[in-house]
């Protein structure tokens, strides 16, 4: 999957992974079992809430993802229109 739109927040985060999961087919339950991670936890990472490094380097594992750093830029005026849009909805 490639994205326009960087992760900046947690909630960015948590919607990206949750898509992913469910993008590639895998249920919460199987995601949970194969990163050894509680659902609850799987579940508070796809809110947007904080979990540990750790836990989540471990469900990306569990759903055939990683992390790729890229350097920080400013949104562009198409992401930012983008952006935006969704909260007048």
């Amino acid at each position: 999957m490639t994205y326009a739109n960087p992760i900046r927040t947690l909630a960015d985060l948590g919607a990206r992974v949750a898509l992913a999961r469910k993008t590639a087919g895998i249920t919460a339950t199987a995601a949970a079992r194969q990163s050894k991670r509680s659902r609850d936890i799987l579940h508070r990472l796809e809110r947007g809430e904080d979990v540990s490094v750790s836990s989540l380097l471990d469900i990306l594992r569990a759903i055939g993802y990683q992390i790729e750093l890229m350097p920080a830029r400013l949104p562009t005026l198409e992401e930012a229109r983008q952006r935006f849009s969704d909260d007048e909805r």
